[in-house]
Formats: C-alpha cells, structure tokens, sequence
C-alpha cells in the first residue's frame, strides 16, 4: 500500500514536467560548469582586488545567461533559417557533449571551453567578465548546443520555461562559485573539485549518449521504446 507521501512521491518521479526540468538544469549547468572554471578564474583575477573581482564574475554571470538565453529563443529560428533538422543537431550536439565529457573525466576543461592561449591573453585585462569569462569559458558551444537541443526537444511553453529557469539558476550558481572562487577552492581542495569535475564529466558522458540514441530513435534507425 502507498501512502499519501509515497504516492506523491511516485507521481513526481514520472512527472514529466520535473523530467524535463532536471534533464535541462542538469546538462546546462554541467556543461558551463563554474567548479571547473575556478582556477582560470582566480589567474585572470589575480591581483584585482575584492569588488573588481566580483564585477567580473558577475559580468561573467549576466553574459553566461543573456547570451544562453538568447539561443534558447533564437533556437527554432536557427533550425528554420539553415534547414537543420532536430535529430541532425541532437546527434551533433552530442558528440560536442562527448568530447567535453570525456576532458571532464580527466579532470581538465575542455579546449571547447577554453584554451590556455584566452586563458593567458585574459590576464592582461583589464576586464575579462564578458570575455573570455562569460563567452566563451561559461557559455561555451556544448552549453549553446545543449540549450538548442532542448528547445528543439520543447514543443510547450511549460518546457521553455524550465529552460530559461534552468539557464538563470545556472547563471546565479556560477555567480556565487566564481565570486567566492578562492573560498570554494580552499572548502573542496584541488582533488575535492576534480573530483566533482570527474562526476560531472560521467554524468555529461551519460547525456551525450542519450542525446545520440534520441537522434538516431527520430530519424528511425533506432526502434522507438514504448
């Protein structure tokens, strides 16, 4: 017999709403993923003092959203504009997805991410919120290809709400990680955050792979399970 918490809890696993929440919260956030942004962010910043650094993390922040955001709503206009089809991009989307995935289980970013070329010529400005921070080192092209996968996978308005409230919580994270950057790093440790980054990785592997049998199950090669 269920009880009455049981059940709700049984009826919020198969929510598909929460679903689909979780899928966009958890490869958004996995693929900006500011814990493996801390070190970049702590050698651009060195030197600055308090309120410089935390203009630049939120400046890196606001652009991390605005400019997601912007692919979450330009997303169906992009597929239309270039004739690009939602299993071409989803099988697209996920080798980018697999590549990354495969870096984080090294415990590096991936060169998708950043290089150590940006990494290195953002030390000599005076302001790298927007640059390379924001874009592309949060808001980088497996976050951008996930968040158009999803609105291609998004026929309501109920899941373009889940995405752009994923995006913003993401945004908000990542605000909090980088700008208490050198506290974070001291809590976790360098192996604390490399291991995070490790799960993280695992996890992103995972979706990339989800995102490849959706491809192939919409364009027929794969029996569609009931």
């Amino acid at each position: 017999m269920y009880g009455p918490a049981n059940t709700a809890l049984h009826e919020l696993q198969h929510s598909t709403y929460v679903r689909f929440s979780l899928l966009a919260f958890s490869s958004i956030f996995f693929l900006v993923d500011p814990f493996a942004a801390i070190g970049s962010f702590l050698a651009i910043t060195a030197g600055a003092d308090g309120p410089r650094r935390k203009r630049m993390a939120f400046k890196a922040s606001l652009t991390c959203f605005i400019v997601l955001t912007a692919f979450a709503f330009a997303g169906q206009f992009i597929f239309s504009l270039f004739g690009i089809k939602l299993p071409a991009f989803e099988i697209a989307g996920g080798l980018i997805l697999l590549l990354i995935g495969i870096d984080m289980l090294e415990a590096k970013r991936s060169p998708t991410q950043e290089s150590s070329d940006e990494t290195i010529e953002a030390t000599a400005k005076e302001d790298a919120g927007i640059v390379p921070l924001g874009i592309p080192m949060l808001a980088g092209p497996g976050a951008i290809s996930s968040v158009m996968v999803l609105v291609g996978q998004a026929p309501n308005y109920w899941q373009m709400f889940a995405i752009v409230g994923s995006i913003a919580i993401t945004a908000v994270a990542s605000y909090g990680v980088l700008n208490g950057a050198s506290r974070v790093q001291k809590l976790l440790g360098e192996t604390g955050i490399r291991i995070l980054v490790r799960i993280m990785g695992l996890l992103l592997v995972a979706l990339a792979v989800q995102f490849f049998v959706n491809g192939l199950t919409d364009l027929g090669v794969i029996a569609k399970q009931v």
